[in-house]
């Protein structure tokens, strides 16, 4: 049976806490006091009860769990930590190619939020400075980083040069008029007006046009487990999107769908983002595009598809059960809107190829098909919003490519 009073666990504990809170968590010193009384009253026999226990106290929303997990593995296991360390910095033997294994979200964040030597008072020695000078800036190197394999500084960076993107400026013409200096429609009731000031002997044409509108944006994104690391920046996007441009909904869904238009409103994003997340029930739970798709064609397509919206479906496509319904359900919205962009971060690889049935029930019935995982991709995504159907982007070839 272990008690907080032994081996210096309370003294590790507020370690821990600290590294948390460099990870972006939001712990407190009176969260560390709770962790420590916690473990007291537990009686903690086994790893897995300190775990949950330490879980209960430091995670408050659900997407800090991933953070969490990362940094209880490697905090209590140091010296697996120091043994991939020691090996990475290692040179590899002739022959012999280590295979590249796949970051796990957020791990980034937290290894970069543990020090990297002990936790004792370091001896001094000799650092190498490298000059940065005739290279390639840091924010050359943000845009073009993946989402997922960011640290707590790059997605805070990340995070305000999306608010900085230059949104579009596409605009479609409405049926109602506005007055113009000049064009081929005279305005008869203005003309007659202005001709009242010379008492009819002369009649000064006045013109109209069709006034222009931004149109409709609606936003389905994806917040299963697979796609967490990249629609928490998206989500963000979407905030910034809507506070230039009045008419941006937005959606989500894993297992069922949520409208949080609503609290993408607020004016602060971290506020926004909260509110999102304290709504949404299924984040990083499973998949179910069709079900949802049909949710949102049911009671949603006719209040915000109007008046050529353009649609962003956000997702990977890796549907758990593919029938029929996806196929159907993704025809009806493509009818029902004027574009349909569907954004996959799975384009980034190379090696991509629209085998799986989710994507190949899809793919036929969208108009374009592009990666976005980075900022240059978001950049990328705003010229794409102002411009007519691209070529690169036709899901056709990726069809053609796996026949």
């Amino acid at each position: 049976m272990m008690t907080a009073g032994e081996g210096r666990l309370p003294e590790n504990i507020a370690y821990f806490a600290r590294a948390l809170r460099a990870a972006g968590l939001p712990v407190g010193p009176g969260a560390v006091v709770d962790a420590v009384a916690a473990v007291e009253a537990a009686a903690i026999g086994t790893r897995e009860d300190f775990y949950w226990t330490l879980h209960a106290v430091f995670v408050k929303r659900h997407e800090h769990s991933v953070i969490f997990d990362q940094a209880f593995r490697i905090f209590w296991r140091r010296r697996a930590l120091l043994e991939k360390l020691i090996a990475m910095m290692s040179p590899i033997a002739p022959g012999f190619e280590r295979p590249a294994d796949r970051p796990q979200a957020g791990a980034a964040r937290v290894a970069e939020a543990f020090p990297t030597g002990a936790r004792e008072p370091e001896k001094s020695r000799e650092t190498v400075e490298f000059s940065a000078r005739l290279t390639v800036s840091d924010r050359e190197l943000l845009q073009g980083k993946d989402f997922a394999q960011m640290t707590a500084a790059e997605i805070a960076a990340a995070k305000r040069l999306v608010a900085e993107l230059s949104l579009p400026d596409d605009r479609v013409p409405v049926r109602r008029y506005l007055a113009a200096a000049t064009g081929s429609r005279i305005d008869a009731r203005r003309s007659f007006r202005r001709s009242l000031r010379t008492g009819g002997a002369l009649i000064e044409l006045a013109f109209r046009e069709h006034a222009e509108k931004h149109p409709p944006v609606v936003a389905l994104v994806d917040i299963s487990g697979s796609m967490a690391e990249y629609s928490r920046l998206f989500l963000h996007f979407l905030h910034a999107l809507a506070e230039k441009r009045r008419r941006v909904s937005s959606f989500v869904f894993a297992t069922r769908l949520t409208n949080v238009t609503r609290e993408l409103r607020a004016r602060d994003p971290d506020e926004a983002m909260a509110r999102a997340s304290a709504l949404v029930k299924d984040w990083e739970g499973g998949t179910r595009i069709a079900h949802c798709l049909a949710a949102f064609n049911r009671l949603w397509s006719r209040r915000v598809l109007g008046q050529g919206a353009i649609v962003l479906l956000f997702t990977d496509g890796l549907e758990r059960e593919v029938t029929r319904d996806l196929a159907f359900e993704m025809d009806r919205l493509q009818r029902s809107c004027r574009r349909l962009i569907w954004l996959n971060p799975l384009l980034r690889f190379d090696a991509f190829e629209a085998r799986a049935q989710g994507i190949r029930a899809m793919l036929p019935h969208v108009d374009e098909f592009r990666a976005i995982h980075n900022l240059a991709a978001m950049g990328d995504l705003c010229r794409a919003l102002s411009a007519e159907r691209s070529a690169e982007a036709d899901p056709r070839k990726w069809l053609r490519k796996v026949a």
